[in-house]
């Protein structure tokens, strides 16, 4: 039988944000309990809320907007690999002895990270895992097309130049803040339609796992 993961974080004023993005709010503007013909909320938030794809205009001044984003890189088989709790970077070292499969075009990484999204932890963590610039540098090297990580930033907190320009400037797909606590290693279906946002360099996502 077919089982569907949802790898995306819940949106709620609760949920952590990148240090200076504005957080999520979510209100009823009209309630049927108030006398509204029907209940009707507004939502205001930073584009790189949550489980969200960066478009390569994040990071990289005059390229493509999320709108022009190519779903066949987005719907696809894609490795979840584990890294282990003690790796606080995720290094060119590292990724050589994960055993990649050399075919693999989607790589989503699960790491320490996931703990915070499994135990709910509200405050933003400043010690999440990243990928530095020379693993950056492998996967491009491995002709990787989307990297997905289980935290906010693809990139270690205060090293985010480097990396966003590296994957983003090799039309590697980003996928931030993806929610992996339940998911084992393996292959999978990736299905993550981002929101269609005319010249935005992000766009919140909802994305999931499928697999037979």
């Amino acid at each position: 039988m077919m089982k569907i993961w949802d790898i995306s974080v819940t949106i709620s004023p609760t949920l952590p944000t990148w240090p200076g993005d504005p957080k999520a709010i979510v209100e009823r503007v009209s309630a049927i309990a108030k006398g509204a013909n029907a209940n009707v909320s507004r939502m205001d938030m930073g584009v790189h809320t949550g489980t969200h794809v960066d478009a390569p205009l994040h990071f990289i001044d005059g390229t493509s907007a999320v709108e022009a984003m190519n779903l066949e890189v987005l719907i696809g088989p894609a490795r979840v690999v584990q890294v282990g709790d003690e790796v606080n970077v995720i290094t060119r070292e590292v990724l050589e002895g994960l055993d990649i499969p050399s075919s693999t075009s989607r790589l989503l990484f699960k790491t320490r990270n996931s703990y915070y999204w499994a135990n709910q932890v509200q405050e933003f963590q400043t010690d999440f895992v990243g990928i530095d610039e020379s693993g950056s540098k492998y996967l491009v090297e491995k002709g990787v097309r989307l990297v997905g990580v289980d935290y906010l930033s693809v990139a270690p907190y205060k090293q985010s130049r480097p990396t966003h320009q590296i994957l983003l400037g090799a039309n590697i797909v980003i996928i931030e803040g993806l929610d992996l606590s339940a998911i084992q290693p393996g292959e999978y279906q990736l299905i993550c339609l981002p929101l269609k946002i005319e010249g935005s360099d992000g766009a919140p996502a909802r994305a999931v796992l499928i697999h037979e």
